[in-house]
């Protein structure tokens, strides 16, 4: 029932657009209605089939990547001060370089296969990831800590049993943000160079004319999105039961 509202909402949402697009003299290939755009679906279906499979493992490999390469700094941001003053700025300045302008640097680099979008989806998706992660480290109690050590825990014993479960439901706070950005990572990847993927696909589209296909591709990547986030939303449900809201012992 808690869905219910959003239902509602969605649905006033298309029958308002489908009879604006019906009855308002709105031309199709500037604002086609739903019904257009599901018949798109079909007509089009083996084309945004093959569109999806490319998009959607670009995006399952460049968030993965992302998820390594970000645990893997926090970790080491958290454990070398030294690193942490010198690396941490760079981390933060690297968000303020516009992804779009780097995507067709690393086309000219690696060429017109996977590895740009990979790396691409990496660079939108490793900062929430390192942030979130670094601060869940960061966050546990110091008298735990010196508790602890009094019971002759190494440096290695008080991260293992302590800050890394403590910072396991950041950790996955900073994976859903990134899963859910990561769809637009690989759209970016595809306008600058490809010839397959959902971002080639509205590309051609728009150039075409065809917006009721556009509409379609952008419909699938959101719901591609939508899934992978509660995907990893059931993984953290598995994986940290104690941060549940429900849980009497948990939840933040």
């Amino acid at each position: 029932m808690s869905w219910l509202p959003s239902f509602l909402v969605l649905g006033a949402a298309v029958g308002g657009w489908e009879a604006l697009a019906r009855l308002g003299g709105v031309e199709n290939y500037l604002l086609p209605a739903p019904s257009e755009v599901a018949q798109a679906l079909v007509d089009d279906r083996h084309l945004l089939l093959s569109d999806t499979w490319v998009t959607g493992r670009e995006v399952v490999l460049g968030f993965a990547l992302a998820l390594a390469l970000g645990i893997a700094i926090a970790i080491a941001l958290h454990l070398l001060p030294l690193l942490r003053r010198t690396l941490y700025p760079l981390v933060v300045a690297s968000q303020a370089v516009p992804v779009i302008v780097i995507a067709p640097i690393l086309v000219i680099w690696f060429g017109f296969g996977i590895v740009p979008k990979l790396i691409v989806i990496a660079l939108i998706c490793f900062f929430p990831i390192v942030v979130n992660t670094f601060d869940g480290l960061a966050s546990v109690d110091r008298a735990q800590v010196r508790m602890l050590r009094t019971l002759d825990a190494s440096r290695a014993d008080v991260f293992r049993h302590l800050e890394l479960p403590s910072a396991l439901p950041y950790v996955f706070s900073g994976a859903k943000i990134a899963v859910a950005v990561a769809v637009i990572g690989a759209v970016f990847g595809e306008l600058v160079g490809s010839d397959a993927g959902l971002g080639h696909a509205i590309q051609v589209g728009t150039a075409e004319l065809l917006t009721a296909r556009v509409f379609a591709a952008v419909l699938i990547l959101s719901v591609m999105a939508i899934a992978l986030f509660a995907l990893v939303s059931a993984l953290e449900r598995w994986v940290v039961p104690w941060n549940r809201p429900d849980n009497p012992i948990g939840g933040r």
